[in-house]
């Protein structure tokens, strides 16, 4: 465990400001970008290219790609809906593009427009998008699979039907597949079971990070599942902001730096300076007031002495 790396991705400046009503400003959002790449976060999801109507919140995703390209060493990832979204994406230069599909077939309905069929369809000419790309150019492509232990719409997912996706996935053209716990459902038996079941349709190397929501307060003994499967990638937002605004009730990601103290404790390595991450939070309070954030390190602070791991 001492020394293992294990990559928190920031999603807060996706998946949070698409949950909220207030619009963060453009200079706030590098701001907070900037912030958290030099307190040693490593990939950050900057937004989706998505139709401005649709996710305001989200308009200025091609200028957020493009400033966040200029900060040495971070991954620069977005979600796309589709291959229009897809093909912003690769001429901004993002370095990593994830594309939703809903295990759920409603889920997919109200939040893609699209059946299981044609994001298939989507997925693959994505891929062949990708492929055409010079080699250096070529971004990492992402399915996500959502809504994978459950949906706020249909109830019961079936596991079996996750495995036929995860599997259409990665023969549509992903390099990996992800899974999501879209609506916060959920726990760490199910989670641990449904890795093990996906690698075993796709390959260890093609399920390497999880997308875990707070839910009903289980979103780090989530996490700690996924760690002990051998996950290395745990995606997180900054003080819990975020949600899925087409899930109703799919409140609360995990709070990144409640995960990053977590991890530091235990003694893993995540690159990440914690009182420099905890110092983020007031980027963000300056440019959204009004929006709650959560996290129990942040007000508790660190434990007197701290300075890696605790107890380990």
């Amino acid at each position: 465990m001492a020394g293992t790396f294990i990559e928190i991705s920031e999603v807060g400046p996706r998946d949070g400001l698409q949950s909220i009503s207030p619009i963060m400003p453009t200079a706030a959002k590098k701001a907070w970008i900037a912030a958290e790449a030099a307190a040693g976060v490593r990939e950050i999801e900057v937004g989706s290219f998505v139709p401005a109507k649709i996710l305001p919140q989200l308009a200025d995703t091609a200028e957020i790609v493009a400033y966040a390209r200029t900060i040495p060493g971070l991954t620069v990832a977005v979600l796309v809906p589709n291959l229009r979204g897809a093909e912003a994406a690769v001429a901004a230069g993002a370095h990593k593009i994830t594309i939703p599909l809903s295990v759920s077939e409603t889920h997919s309905l109200r939040n893609v427009r699209r059946t299981h069929a044609q994001m298939l369809e989507e997925t693959a000419a994505i891929a062949a998008l990708i492929k055409a790309q010079p080699p250096e150019n070529r971004p990492k492509f992402e399915g996500g699979l959502s809504t994978a232990f459950g949906c706020t719409l249909e109830g019961v997912v079936p596991e079996a039907k996750v495995l036929e996706i995860a599997e259409a996935l990665m023969k549509a053209g992903c390099d990996e597949v992800g899974l999501s716990d879209t609506t916060g459902y959920a726990n760490p038996a199910q989670l641990k079971r449904m890795i093990r079941a996906v690698r075993g349709v796709v390959g260890d190397h093609a399920c390497s990070g999880v997308h875990l929501h707070n839910t009903r307060g289980l979103g780090l003994a989530n996490a700690l599942a996924a760690l002990d499967e051998g996950i290395t990638t745990l995606d997180a937002s900054l003080g819990g902001i975020g949600g899925c605004p087409f899930a109703p009730g799919a409140s609360g990601n995990i709070v990144t730096e409640d995960l990053a103290f977590m991890l530091a404790a235990m003694g893993y390595d995540t690159g990440i300076d914690l009182e420099k991450l905890l110092a983020v939070r007031d980027v963000v309070k300056q440019a959204l007031p009004d929006t709650e954030m959560y996290g129990f390190t942040p007000d508790a602070g660190l434990p007197k002495g701290f300075c890696g791991a605790w107890g380990v």
